[in-house]
């Protein structure tokens, strides 16, 4: 499978929250039995990732028959990522099978009210 591209823009010190669909042919596709990862780091060889969200740490929701994915990140966790352009990709693991669903730029812009 390609990845798909998708750039997504994160809003610092705000809620992050971000809806995605996975179909096929216009089908959703059955996520029961997976599970998802996304890391955002500063640059594709960085060693540490600056946002890590996972199925397990909640900042992923699978829903199951819909082919939705949720992504959150907290506003007091966004208040802390540097305003700048970092790179990301979003994997589905299922059977121990990994497929990346999704690759682009995370984009977080500056805020401006504290």
């Amino acid at each position: 499978m390609t990845p798909g591209k998708y750039n997504m823009i994160c809003p610092q010190g705000a809620t992050f929250a971000k809806q995605l669909t996975y179909a096929i042919d216009g089908d959703p596709v059955d996520l029961t039995t997976y599970t998802a990862r996304m890391q955002v780091r500063e640059k594709h060889t960085s060693k540490t990732a600056v946002v890590s969200l996972t199925t397990e740490n909640g900042g992923i929701a699978l829903g199951d028959d819909e082919g939705t994915i949720d992504l959150y990140i907290a506003d007091e966790n966004t208040a802390n990522i540097s305003a700048k352009d970092y790179v990301y990709d979003l994997e589905l693991i299922s059977s121990g099978e990994v497929y990346r669903l999704l690759e682009g730029k995370f984009i977080v812009t500056p805020e401006v009210t504290r």
